[in-house]
């Protein structure tokens, strides 16, 4: 075999794993050792793991690499291993029915990565990997040759905002810790990500957890911070088992514990296990549950950069922002603030999932169109049905309809028709989308999630959940519409925290571009025939075949028929659960 270095990297992602990423990776060693192409750097031949890479619906994803020529396959399973040796690496012709195709290349075209640079690109459980690629560089230029404050001023150049949602400006947070005097500083790294379909900090822990732990330590040598946390939700054991073996390795290296870097400077980072709240990602609350209370808010001020853990200055950064740090120290303000727009500077990460055909994991500047997002990188809707909106912030966003595809999405544009950026979620809805049905899967979402200690929003969620369900069921009036919007905007003005005050804003943005949806539930119907309360399902008999799997599938005996003769269905004992209908292969059951 004539080539010099062989390179193989396997996703081992949540995502990867789940489509059998380890059985992949394990192929790879045994069959490269039985090839006589054992896996070792000084042989020039290695084969290791890599966080996720992007487009996880095309796991296991594998690159191969021969001699620089790198090659992606997708949907690689382990009896595809020996092929992909013999023919590839050790024939080199690569084996071309499994390479990626198109889309995969229009996924990733228009994606500007900065936090995402190395996740899928380096091995997440080793730091000599993280090192090679220029980490912990940042650290050690901020360490040995810049002051706090100009460490801060670059911060704040660069324009960064938080990427937790709320936006506020990373560097200004930083200046103010820096200026308040106390014997104890903390910086907590909050990835406690709860969002239903939100996968952005989870992926870069998994994938890159130094660069977290790197901007954590630049962020406490800049303000004086000793001791940071880390609040991991435990739901993420493998984020949670490369977070601690990072932490140790970093230690080894004097990254981390005690005169770092011959500086003087000492800090370390502790690991505090969330057990699931949602409201814990709200900073007093996960504040108390690091000092050992239950998680539940405060009122603000004061704020936590001046009173937070156990009553001394802390900043609380999400996962994105941290990892966002290190690149700006080696790049530059001026390179991250060429990104993005005038007051969203930057990329943003983002959980791309829902009625798009290439979900996934997508960072991209700030000020990208919708359109751009779902129709160029997310390739548009699954099945090629008719784009309804899409859904951003996660619980606490809004819905955003289709005359507003070419909208900016940064963190100004969002707000003013109602919706967020929020952590990153981005749900993509079609014409099947009940828009009553969506606000109400959100509303039971936050309602359950509530904490209960401000009535607005331990009652006021409860009360709007109670009126979206009587609408959906058909036995709404024009008087609960009426009630669900004030009651709506009270809840948001007078709850406690961030979770109460965005909770109706699914509501809220529904009845303001699709209350034509709800108006129709008056009536009885469902027009994307969503909700089943509102549905009648019939069989047409010159349709019917008899094949009796409608007849099969009903839980209650309401339909009836001989075999091979046309069925019947008993509309008083028709629970519409819609069975029948997702069975029949001959479209002989209707539902109106």
């Amino acid at each position: 075999m004539s080539a010099k270095s062989i390179e193989i990297m396997v996703c081992m992602g949540t995502g990867g794993i789940a489509a059998g990423g380890d059985l992949v990776m394990d192929a790879f060693y045994s069959q490269l050792k039985a090839a006589g192409l054992e896996a070792n750097v000084q042989k020039g031949c290695s084969a290791h793991k890599v966080g996720c890479r992007g487009l996880c619906a095309k796991d296991v994803l594998v690159d191969v690499i021969v001699d620089d020529n790198k090659a992606t396959y997708e949907y690689i399973k382990e009896d595809m291993v020996e092929r992909l040796i013999e023919e590839h690496i050790k024939g080199g012709k690569p084996v071309e029915e499994w390479l990626v195709k198109e889309d995969y290349h229009n996924f990733h075209d228009k994606q500007v990565k900065v936090v995402l640079a190395d996740c899928g690109n380096i091995d997440p459980e080793s730091i000599d990997a993280y090192i090679g690629v220029e980490g912990y560089k940042a650290q050690e230029k901020v360490f040995k040759n810049l002051a706090p404050t100009e460490t801060i001023e670059i911060i704040k150049e660069s324009g960064l905002r938080g990427r937790g949602g709320a936006g506020f400006p990373t560097g200004f947070k930083w200046e103010l810790c820096f200026k308040n005097e106390s014997d104890q500083k903390y910086i907590i790294c909050n990835a406690d990500e709860g969002d239903p379909g939100a996968f952005m900090d989870r992926s870069v822990i998994e994938g890159n957890p130094h660069s977290v732990i790197e901007g954590m330590a630049i962020g406490a040598f800049s303000f004086g911070a000793s001791i940071g946390y880390v609040y991991i939700r435990a739901e993420y054991p493998l984020a949670v088992e490369r977070l601690y073996l990072a932490l140790d390795q970093a230690r080894q290296k004097n990254f981390l514990g005690k005169n770092i870097l011959g500086t003087g400077f000492d800090f370390d980072i502790k690991v505090k296990l969330g057990a699931g709240a949602f409201v814990c990602g709200e900073e007093t609350a996960l504040i108390a549950s690091i000092e050992g209370e239950r998680g539940m808010p405060r009122a603000k001020p004061p704020f936590p950069v001046n009173s937070g853990l156990w009553g001394k200055p802390t900043v609380i950064n999400n996962v994105e922002t941290l990892a966002n740090i290190p690149a700006i120290i080696r790049n530059g303000a001026e390179w991250f603030a060429s990104y993005g727009t005038e007051k969203s500077k930057g990329t943003k990460v983002f959980a791309l999932t829902g009625k798009v055909k290439n979900s996934g994991l997508i960072e991209i500047p700030m000020g990208t169109t919708l359109r751009t997002i779902i129709f160029d990188i997310g390739g548009g809707i699954e099945n090629d049905k008719k784009f309804k909106a899409v859904q951003t912030g996660g619980p606490s966003g809004g819905c955003i309809t289709e005359d507003m595809l070419d909208l900016n999405v940064d963190f100004e544009s969002l707000a003013k028709v109602g919706s967020i950026v929020g952590s990153g979620g981005m749900i993509v809805l079609d014409e099947d989308n009940c828009m009553v049905d969506v606000a109400k899967y959100f509303l039971q979402f936050t309602q359950s999630e509530s904490c209960g200690k401000c009535v607005p929003c331990r009652i006021g969620t409860k009360r709007l959940l109670e009126i979206l369900e009587k609408i959906t069921i058909g036995e709404g009036t024009a008087e609960d519409l009426v009630r669900l919007e004030k009651l709506a905007k009270d809840v948001q003005s007078a709850s406690l925290c961030g979770l109460g005050m965005t909770a109706p804003n699914p509501v809220l943005s529904t009845l303001k571009y699709f209350r034509d949806e709800y108006e129709a539930h008056l009536e009885g119907r469902c027009p994307a025939k969503a909700c089943r309360q509102l549905l009648t399902y019939t069989i047409d008999a010159e349709a019917c075949t008899g094949c009796g799997a409608c007849k099969r599938a009903c839980p209650t005996g309401a339909i009836t028929g001989e075999k091979k003769k046309p069925h019947a269905l008993d509309q008083e004992l028709c629970v519409k659960c819609g069975a029948c209908f997702d069975t029949c292969k001959f479209n002989s059951v209707g539902r109106e």
